[in-house]
């Protein structure tokens, strides 16, 4: 077999693959033994088919198979001992030769389109500035933040008469007969109810009292009746007629009070003692999610940067053609509305890689495992499990690098982050403090 390569510009070129029978044959010959060792046909013993059959019924599909699969072996392997930086995958040319005979044909001639990866410098120095917003805490992002885990540890009790906010406990039954389905221990939200008329009635109430009510106009969601009435979704989409609803329970949540057994919910008995503590507790935590948040908006304006400041061409055309044969679905205006968005994609993931080279960045394995972990721990204490222990979550953390797509991800994500480190110290950072509207405004 002979590959040859020509270039067509600084972008593009052609890989040429002459194929001959001799490359080929002793492969093609192992399979047709092979199927005919497993051949079971009628009017043979098992394994005693003629090969001449054999050949005639599966010959020019086997040279097909080992043809295409020699082709693919070495014309990855001629791309890398020939250390030629490719993007995307090579794909074959418009112009193949449509007379190949595989049936008849013994020599065969291949050509691919491959796409080079541009050659490029960074130009980043401290010349460029970049400005990192700093977000001021506020009054209102403290009580927001103090109120969320008054909520999250408040409880419900129970109250004398309904307002707005409140859940209802009781008894749902027909109140015509045109209604059909009843329940107990039914839970009504109050502020949910859709029908303004409908939800003053249920106002100002006490228990022991009851409400007839359209049950379809009150809550038009299906969803919302499947589970107060504990039916199904099609059952539920049926619902017609007045219902009665008798209340025996009226709930109100009332938010955890701000003291010590709040904060021994929070961070555990006796770690945080006073209000003061507590508050400025809080402030830390607060300057730390406002950090992410900087720091999110920071790595947003080092990647812009870096792509205006990074100039190249890629082999567009080249590109189009590829994604279309990877995404066989997708139309040509599809790509097209796409492709700006990719090349930019394509753009940083070419310019993250030439800060890797430029400055000896690797990912190692410790580092893949320990984000691998990361990773694991945030999925267990998704789904409430905050007590996983460290030997589990290393035995998902394996599992997980055991998948390839798995890896390769979180390799991607350590060297964006490894990246992104090295722009913070090759241009000029400036710290300005803005308000959180102001942050806001920024992503407008």
């Amino acid at each position: 077999m002979n590959i040859t390569r020509e270039n067509i510009d600084n972008l593009n070129a052609i890989l040429k693959v002459e194929v001959r029978k001799s490359d080929y044959e002793e492969n093609v010959e192992k399979v047709l033994r092979e199927y005919r060792r497993n051949a079971n046909m009628k009017g043979f013993r098992p394994g005693m088919v003629p090969i001449g059959l054999i050949r005639k019924l599966y010959g020019t599909a086997a040279k097909v198979d080992e043809i295409n699969k020699l082709v693919a072996e070495n014309l990855y392997k001629y791309i890398k001992d020939e250390n030629i930086q490719i993007l995307g995958d090579p794909v074959p040319s418009e112009k193949q030769d449509e007379s190949m005979n595989f049936e008849t044909g013994e020599d065969f001639n291949f050509t691919f389109e491959i796409g080079l990866a541009p050659e490029f410098e960074l130009k980043l120095g401290k010349k460029n500035k970049v400005t990192y917003y700093e977000i001021i805490i506020d009054e209102k992002i403290r009580n927001d933040y103090v109120n969320n885990y008054t909520r999250r540890y408040g409880r419900y009790v129970n109250a004398e008469l309904s307002e707005e906010t409140d859940m209802l406990k009781g008894r749902i039954e027909p109140a015509d007969e045109m209604a059909r389905f009843s329940a107990d221990n039914v839970l009504l939200a109050i502020d949910i109810i859709k029908d303004e008329e409908i939800k003053k009635e249920f106002l100002g109430k006490k228990p022991g009292d009851s409400i007839i009510f359209d049950l379809k106009k009150a809550y038009p969601n299906v969803n919302e009746i499947a589970t107060m009435l504990r039916i199904s979704k099609d059952q539920a989409a049926k619902v017609e007629g007045t219902y009665k609803f008798t209340i025996e329970e009226i709930m109100r949540f009332q938010p955890a009070e701000i003291g010590k057994e709040l904060f021994d919910q929070i961070y555990g008995e006796d770690v945080i003692k006073t209000e003061e503590e507590f508050y400025a507790k809080i402030d830390e935590e607060i300057s730390a999610s406002l950090a992410n948040e900087s720091n999110y908006k920071l790595s947003l304006d080092l990647k812009k940067l870096a792509l205006e400041k990074t100039k190249f061409d890629l082999p567009e055309e080249f590109l189009k053609k590829w994604l279309k044969r990877v995404n066989e679905k997708a139309t040509g205006e599809q790509i097209e509305k796409e492709f700006d968005t990719f090349k930019e994609d394509l753009k940083w993931q070419l310019i993250r890689k030439k800060i890797a080279q430029d400055y000896d960045i690797k990912v190692t394995e410790e580092e893949m495992r320990k984000e691998a972990e990361n990773i694991t721990r945030y999925q267990f204490n998704q789904y409430g499990l905050f007590y996983a222990t460290d030997e589990q979550i290393s035995k998902f953390a394996d599992e997980m690098l055991k998948k390839e797509d798995d890896a390769r991800r979180i390799a991607d994500r350590i060297l964006e982050e490894k990246a992104i480190e090295k722009l913070k110290e090759l241009v000029t950072i400036e710290t300005k403090k803005v308000t959180a509207e102001e942050f806001n405004k920024l992503f407008e």
